[in-house]
């Protein structure tokens, strides 16, 4: 009986350290981070979508990477300062992948002068 007990408490202590990095690394996708690259529309700038859309972007290394911000009160608002004109924004919001594109939930839009 003891054996069976000992058994299963070592199991349950196996499975939770198994489990705190993959929580860990949850955690970690949903802090805020803050992009500051130049916000343009996705239909109007850069031809890509069939609405308009806000997108950042910005270099990472060698890249040009775009973050697609997602439709919500603070991208919408935002959208007709960069629908004609592009500007320098700095971003803060969430992070999410989502079909192969890195979409942004904002949560503030600041233009950079």
């Amino acid at each position: 009986m003891k054996r069976t007990t000992l058994l299963f408490a070592l199991a349950g202590l196996l499975v939770a350290a198994l489990a705190l990095p993959a929580m860990a690394a949850e955690k970690e996708k949903e802090k805020d981070v803050t992009l500051t690259g130049e916000a343009k529309c996705a239909k109007c700038a850069l031809h890509e979508t069939k609405e308009c859309q806000t997108v950042v972007q910005l270099k990472e290394g060698d890249k040009t990477v775009n973050y697609y911000l997602t439709p919500n009160k603070t991208s919408k608002d935002f959208h007709k300062e960069v629908c004609e004109d592009t500007k320098k924004v700095t971003v803060t919001g969430k992070v999410q992948d989502k079909e192969g594109k890195k979409m942004l939930v904002a949560s503030k839009i600041e233009v950079v002068k």
